[in-house]
């Protein structure tokens, strides 16, 4: 009797353990999870506008290029540029309430970036 018993508790768990198998199998199969990064935000340098700061040019890249390495989304990256800015850019941000919507920042951004300061360079 204890021995139907225990034999019975064998297949039960052998089941349970070709069961567990199969889902850790088809966990790898998927795609892979993705986690945000976001410690990344150090990577970005602040952004005054001002002489002292880096270019636009630079900035942008540097929020684009920690966005990608982390995996950010759009709405990320966005605040955080917004975040990292300082000073005069700071100000101009927050009294051009147009640039609140994300789509309109960028285009503003990139503008300036690709018409205002085109051809310009900080001197060294």
């Amino acid at each position: 009797m204890a021995e139907a018993c225990l034999q019975d508790e064998i297949l039960g768990t052998k089941a349970e353990i070709q069961g567990l198998r199969e889902s850790i199998s088809s966990m790898s199969v998927g795609s892979p999870i993705v986690h945000k990064d976001l410690s990344l935000v150090t990577l970005v340098p602040k952004w005054s506008g001002s002489d002292a700061s880096v270019t636009l040019e630079e900035f942008l890249s540097s929020v684009e290029s920690a966005a990608k390495i982390g995996h950010w989304s759009d709405p990320d990256k966005w605040e955080i540029a917004v975040l990292k800015l300082t000073d005069s850019a700071k100000l101009f941000y927050q009294r051009c309430t147009e640039l609140h919507t994300v789509l309109f920042f960028l285009e503003v951004l990139y503008y300036v970036m690709n018409s205002v300061f085109a051809g310009w360079r900080k001197p060294m």
